[in-house]
């Protein structure tokens, strides 16, 4: 169907996909999963309740949240160039990533952990439990499958983004889509990219469906 070069351009294209979307992720909860734990910990009926510092980051992720991928993508331009020497390409690609996820892992952290029965809370507590081990002792561990089904998701939304980023150079297969797909009329790459990136969407929502019903301990 396809020329060689075009067949190791679409096998490159999946490579900086997945390297942006999964690169992302993980650097992501890096920053995210911390955040989040402050704000569920930080929050009124939290183990340490801090107006200050929940109203502070609870600001910064919603403004975050609010600036459209593409316009936070633009504007991070200078910041990409100082941490990685360059605003273009796959790795270049990660640095606006991190930013746009980050807010939005701490919401879904928070979330996840706000879910934990503060009965279970209560009687670690009881037991002498100190913050630092309810925290990764309980809360964790009671919410280990809302946060694995908030790692899915995340990913899921990153892929996107990630293939978004090719309108200005991103890399990947969005890249691949707009030089080609748009700018060329070369419509039968565009729909290849297109199913690709389906494909990997559904392998990535497959695989993290498997991980979360195997580890939920509820439908045992």
């Amino acid at each position: 169907m396809f020329e060689q070069a075009t067949v190791t351009m679409l096998l490159t294209g999946i490579k900086d996909t997945l390297y942006m979307t999964l690169g992302s992720t993980i650097v992501g909860y890096l920053f995210g999963l911390p955040l989040g734990i402050v704000l569920n910990v930080t929050r009124v009926n939290g183990l340490r309740p801090n107006r200050v510092i929940y109203r502070i980051i609870d600001v910064i992720c919603n403004i975050v949240r609010s600036i459209p991928f593409l316009i936070l993508l633009i504007l991070l331009i200078p910041f990409t160039r100082a941490i990685v020497g360059q605003s273009y390409g796959s790795t270049a690609t990660i640095v606006p990533l991190v930013v746009c996820a980050a807010p939005y892992i701490a919401r879904v952290v928070e979330s996840s952990l706000n879910e934990v029965d503060a009965g279970v809370i209560e009687a670690a507590k009881a037991m002498g439990a100190d913050n630092f081990q309810i925290i990764t002792r309980v809360l964790l561990v009671e919410a280990k499958t809302s946060l694995l089904t908030g790692v899915t998701i995340t990913t899921g939304l990153l892929l996107g983004y990630s293939a978004m980023s090719g309108t200005v150079g991103g890399g990947g297969l969005g890249d691949i889509a707009v030089r080609y797909g748009y700018y060329r009329w070369q419509t039968d790459i565009m729909i290849v990219t297109v199913i690709l990136l389906i494909v990997i969407f559904q392998i990535i929502q497959f695989l993290g469906t498997k991980v979360v019903v195997k580890l939920d301990h509820r439908k045992k």
